[in-house]
């Protein structure tokens, strides 16, 4: 029975098939992809995958049912939040200008089995959300010809009433997504001047609003007798910033778009300030003017600009702001169709995905067999599902994402930078390194427990200390930390602070309403749970980061990411059950893909030295002493990266 269990040694090898990073080029501005997008461009299509139907329609609902005209005050705590994410994926769009976004960046520094997943959510995020745009652009225009395309297609294809499809085919959605499909084949160029166009339709209907809405806005619409500023109190700006938060997620289409940008160590963290920075002033203007040239409970949440222009005798602005609306929605679609096909051929380019998807084609330099397949896909989906009940899964995906680029950026602000080995000369072995140098950065791998010894004692007698090693300041108190490896304890604070996160906000979320905790055991959890975050919070500063000054750098790591991943999964928290019930079915289906597929072409797996095959032999000598000849049948090209290089070795006993 027990030689059919696992041996150790093959678990411990499974586990680091699962975590292994991915080993980034020399030059890493060298691509396939034609790298024209100017810091205008990328902040455009920032500004087109932010500001899109929710200035028109969110504005209103929010600020009617959740939160009154205290809809600015979630604004900007909204974009604050979105702000901390923004400066993590800044940082790694600039340190790492590759295409993939959040699944690239947890590759690098966190392992493959978690990219893999952060890139399978965000790809069925991309297609449920244009899918969503496309039906949204449908049913606007459809509402302003006043339903004839409904009923006209309902009257000659017929009204379906089966579950988890619309209740007629939108054929206008899938054409709008099949159109925009092709100008997106046409390169990256052509998709940046298509979103300039509608972003300048869009923003100009935005400088209109702004302009007649403080012409026309009236202060008594925030005075008591209308309910005052904040009608629904601090619990409703919180409601409110929680769904505020969601109008500022398409800024990732930056950081998908790096590898096509010209500078982007400089492009992708200023177009993402610039972007964030408009995006939040926008809601926050269009919020005040709206909520100030009506009474905030007059606002109708489906049109509630169009119909605030209406009430004051301006029924002529509603075409104008209808025009804003498409146009705007547009640039969201554009987003999604421009971003996701880049995130598959990561995936395809690295192994773990079809190696169909990862063809880019020469003469448009883009990968046009991911953009026309999941186009098609897109497509489909609008034309024929109910995607309503499927929007709240954009959230997950996306909050995910947040969490593990935030937890990349301490991870890897903690690590050694990587030092490529010397290449063998042709038919030699591997020079070995020098383990003697002027300086303890030299010494980078470790062969034995004494040369571990020797690099602490080193570090001992110099200030410099590497990234991921204790600071001297802590050296008297944390003593015994300083025998683990750089970066080790790190890591698994980073563990610890995620799960204290979790544990934290579980108890905030469901401690009083699902638990029904009493009070002492409430304070008590909160109090232990609290101390984890900020112990672990305190491990991590107290080790050494990389200091650069070539790229972007957020400011205050662990404190700000840290931020970042408690708001995160407090907001995933706060979703429904059958939320998470749709997002583990998904999980199930990519681990599926993984396992089936992705593991056994990954690239990383083919850079790792084959195991030798060992055999022995055994010759009894009539003075009975025994002779063990171990010998190597098919010793590997090139020893594993930090073990010693062995020779055949002769042994007796």
């Amino acid at each position: 029975m027990a030689r059919w269990l696992p041996r150790s040694t093959d678990v411990t090898r499974f586990c680091q098939k699962l975590n292994r990073v991915k080993t980034l080029e020399d030059d890493m501005m060298e691509t396939s992809f034609n790298r024209c997008l100017s810091t205008i461009d990328l902040t455009l299509l920032g500004i087109g995958g932010m500001v899109g139907s929710g200035l028109y329609v969110l504005t209103g609902t929010v600020a009617k049912e959740i939160a009154g005209p205290a809809v600015i005050i979630s604004f900007i705590i909204a974009g604050f939040a979105s702000l901390l994410a923004a400066l993590c994926y800044a940082e790694f769009g600039a340190r790492v200008p590759k295409t993939g976004s959040a699944y690239m960046f947890t590759y690098v520094s966190v392992g493959e089995i978690w990219a893999f997943l952060i890139g399978w959510n965000v790809l069925l995020e991309y297609m449920i959300g244009g899918a969503a745009v496309a039906r949204a652009w449908s049913g606007y225009l459809d509402s302003i010809f006043n339903h004839k395309i409904k009923n006209f297609t309902e009257t000659h294809v017929g009204a379906w009433q089966v579950p988890f499809l619309a209740h007629y085919p939108d054929f206008l959605a899938a054409a709008i997504l099949l159109v925009a499909t092709a100008f997106i084949s046409f390169g990256a160029k052509v998709s940046s001047w298509l979103n300039h166009v509608f972003s300048a339709i869009s923003m100009g209907v935005i400088l209109f609003i702004l302009i007649m809405g403080f012409i026309l806005a009236q202060p008594k619409n925030w005075s008591a007798q209308e309910g005052g500023f904040a009608p629904y109190g601090v619990s409703g700006i919180m409601a409110g910033t929680a769904t505020c938060f969601y109008a500022f997620v398409g800024f990732d289409v930056i950081a998908a778009s790096s590898e096509e940008a010209r500078n982007p160590q400089r492009a992708v963290p200023r177009a993402i300030a610039f972007s964030l920075g408009l995006a939040t002033g926008a809601y926050i203007l269009v919020s005040m003017v709206l909520t100030l040239m009506v009474p905030w409970h007059t606002l109708d949440p489906d049109s509630a600009l169009a119909d605030a222009f209406y009430r004051r005798g301006y029924a002529w602005a509603g075409f104008l702001v209808a025009a804003g609306s498409i146009c705007a929605m547009n640039t969201v679609l554009l987003s999604n169709l421009f971003s996701l096909p880049r995130i598959v051929y990561a995936m395809a380019e690295d192994g773990l995905f079809f190696q169909v998807f990862s063809q880019v084609h020469p003469r448009t330099q883009v990968p046009v067999v991911g953009i026309v397949v999941f186009g098609l896909l897109m497509a489909l989906l609008a034309l024929v599902f109910d995607l309503e009940a499927l929007v709240q899964f954009l959230s997950i995906g996306t909050l995910l994402a947040y969490t593990f680029v935030a937890a990349s950026i301490i991870v890897l602000r903690f690590q050694q930078q990587k030092v490529d080995a010397p290449a063998p000369a042709a038919g030699g072995r591997p020079s070995p390194e020098p383990r003697e140098g002027p300086s303890a950065g030299d010494l980078k791998e470790y062969e034995s427990f004494s040369d571990k010894l020797q690099l602490v004692d080193r570090d001992k007698s110099k200030e410099h200390r590497e990234p991921g090693q204790l600071k001297a300041a802590f050296e008297p108190y944390l003593e015994f930390l300083s025998d683990f490896y750089p970066g080790e304890v790190v890591t698994v604070a980073v563990v610890t602070l995620m799960v204290s996160a979790i544990c934290l906000c579980s108890i905030l979320v469901f401690g009083n309403t699902h638990l029904h905790l009493p009070t002492w055991s409430y304070s008590l959890l909160l109090v232990l749970f609290s101390l984890g975050f900020l112990l672990s919070l305190l491990l991590i500063w107290a080790h050494e980061q990389q200091r650069s000054t070539q790229t972007f750098q957020i400011p205050l790591v662990p404190l700000s990411p840290a931020l970042s991943i408690v708001l995160n999964i407090y907001l995933m928290l706060k979703l429904s059950y059958m939320t998470w019930l749709r997002f583990a079915v998904w999980l199930l289906l990519g681990l599926l893909v993984y396992f089936g597929y992705g593991i056994w072409h990954s690239k990383e797996n083919l850079r790792e030295p084959r195991p030798q095959r060992v055999s022995a032999r055994y010759v009894v000598f009539p003075s009975g002493s025994l002779e063990e000849r171990v010998q190597a049948v098919q010793p590997s090209p090139q020893p594993a990266a930090g073990l010693p290089d062995t020779d055949t070795e002769d042994g007796k006993r």
